[in-house]
């Protein structure tokens, strides 16, 4: 268990033992840890109203920076097969969950770093299911802005052909949104941004296109696009794909993910549904379950028996961390899939409870600029 996850007052930092026994909010029962961020925590947790594994994000209610990218993300509904989007939220005293379905594969991050560059015809097959994702993303006048590798997400499919699911979409904005104030922030992440994006332009989807580009570019070579906006070269069929994509002129680019998809359905390295031509090769890529085991008290269906609480013992260690659920709290109300208000937004920075509504108050018009 990571110093972060123990730091942030999810675990008691002895042998990462939970000290929550009732469930988040009265819905969210938190797991296991499997992964941590500047932005918080992901949990694998039980959604007991659905009866279902889940994907949660935890945060503090302190970092005004990312609860204003929560309230963004949450406010998202795009139901897509290639979009991951937060379906419940949660919120007790200084700490914030959302949810979203539990994607086993990791990330096409992890699957690079694993494998190395990727055969073209496997490239293709993900371009194009990202094209589709985002076509749903743009109809809905949305820009999301950080495509890149880690948040582009696998099922676990084995050597088959994969399935790829966009996520995060922490920075989206609306498309022909206008701003109340302008600001030097550049959100995104430096190698997948156009030139536009990097001089302050509002959201277009030809942003997101150019990030496709870049990142077909990556998968293709091994090598990261350069913070500068140099794109590795790429000969081949979808070198043509990607000079389009990446072109530094908006206008040069496919007027839409649409119009990008049928680009790359036209370089003729896209097999047929079903078929995988590099599982045949001698070490084709693999998407495999990337999650630790259960815990002995939870299975595939579901949880096996209750919980018995663990209280930390003489080692080093928060012997009650702030705002978790414990028997003394058990008559708390649930706060989940509802704005928070009153008792829940105690922050834990010295920003007063008039402060904290502020925050959200602002978020309101802030959502998706």
């Amino acid at each position: 268990m990571s110093a972060d996850a123990v730091a942030f007052g999810l675990v008691d930092g002895w042998g990462g033992s939970f000290l929550r026994v009732e469930a988040f909010a009265g819905r969210y029962r938190l797991i296991d840890l499997v992964g941590t961020g500047g932005m918080g925590s992901v949990w694998r947790a039980w959604d007991l109203r659905r009866s279902a594994y889940v994907a949660a994000k935890v945060l503090g209610q302190h970092d005004a920076a990312a609860l204003l990218r929560f309230v963004r993300e949450q406010s998202l509904r795009i139901e897509h097969p290639h979009v991951v989007a937060p379906h419940g939220w949660a919120a007790d005293d200084d700490k914030v969950v959302f949810a979203m379905e539990l994607v086993r594969g990791g990330s096409v991050a992890t699957l690079l770093g694993d494998h190395g560059p990727l055969p073209e015809s496997y490239v293709a097959v993900l371009l194009d299911q990202l094209l589709h994702g985002l076509s749903a993303v743009h109809a809905a006048g949305v820009v999301h802005r950080d495509v890149k590798p880690a948040n582009l997400l696998l099922d676990v499919t084995g050597t088959a052909q994969p399935h790829l699911r966009l996520s995060d979409f922490g920075v989206a904005g609306l498309v022909d949104e206008p701003r109340m104030t302008r600001n030097s922030t550049v959100l995104g992440t430096p190698g997948y941004l156009a030139p536009e994006q990097l001089a302050g332009a509002d959201p277009d989807p030809r942003q997101d296109l150019y990030a496709v580009g870049a990142v077909a570019a990556e998968l293709l070579t091994g090598e990261r696009p350069g913070v500068d906006g140099k794109v590795p070269a790429v000969d081949g069929p979808l070198g043509e794909f990607i000079r389009r994509s990446t072109a530094a002129d908006p206008a040069d680019r496919p007027g839409s993910a649409s119009e990008a998809g049928r680009l790359l359905a036209s370089v003729g390295v896209l097999p047929p549904a079903g078929i995988a031509p590099w599982a045949d090769e001698p070490d084709p890529p693999e998407v495999f379950d990337q999650l630790p085991p259960l815990p002995p008290t939870w299975s595939p269906t579901g949880p096996t028996s209750s919980p018995s609480p663990v209280r930390p013992t003489s080692q080093a260690g928060p012997t009650r961390p702030t705002g978790l659920i414990g028997p003394a709290d058990s008559t708390k109300a649930s706060r989940a899939d509802r704005v928070p208000t009153g008792r829940v937004l105690r922050w834990t920075a010295g920003v007063s409870f008039a402060g904290a509504v502020g925050l959200l108050g602002a978020a309101a018009w802030l959502l998706l600029r």
